[in-house]
């Protein structure tokens, strides 16, 4: 024990301090600060999706044709159901995906990503046979694109914790 109440450990490339109920604090080696800032970046990067896909659920609810119409729908239909389905479809998916990461839930994450991968090129086609503008349908092919990207790297991540 040191002087200043703590206990002292080290572990492989570590050295950490113990306080008095049991939380370690320390230094890290070289590759586990690496293998952190992988993480938190992964991390990062799903709960920005998953906000992402949230806020563009929650303009659905609250201004549909304008969320419509940017995501390259210019029809309405005869009723906002249509919109609000797609707003809550989105709010729900967009708050799952922030859920999965910060609970580090990598093969789910996966999945989600996985299928996201799909839904965004569908989404790309069906705006690009209804206005085929093309900055609606470049959105959900880069989105499609980095699902995919995160699908890969979360699958990884599943795969080294096992």
């Amino acid at each position: 024990m040191a002087e200043d109440g703590w206990i002292l450990g080290s572990g492989p490339g570590m050295t950490t301090r113990v306080d008095a109920f049991g939380h370690e604090y320390g230094r890290r080696g070289m590759s586990q600060q690496g293998t952190l800032r992988k993480e938190r970046l992964i991390i990062a990067l799903s709960i920005a999706g998953g906000v992402l896909l949230a806020v563009i659920g929650a303009r659905y609810l609250l201004v549909p044709e304008s969320a419509a119409r940017t995501f390259g729908v210019p029809a309405r239909p005869a009723g906002y159901e249509l919109y609000y389905i797609i707003g809550l479809r989105n709010l729900w998916l967009g708050l799952l995906a922030v859920a999965f990461a910060t609970l580090r839930q990598w093969r789910a994450l996966m999945l989600w990503f996985a299928m996201a991968t799909v839904v965004c090129f569908a989404d790309a086609a069906i705006a690009a046979t209804s206005t085929g503008r093309v900055p609606q349908v470049a959105f959900h092919v880069g989105c499609g694109v980095a699902c995919a990207l995160l699908a890969v790297i979360t699958w990884r991540k599943a795969c080294r914790e096992n």
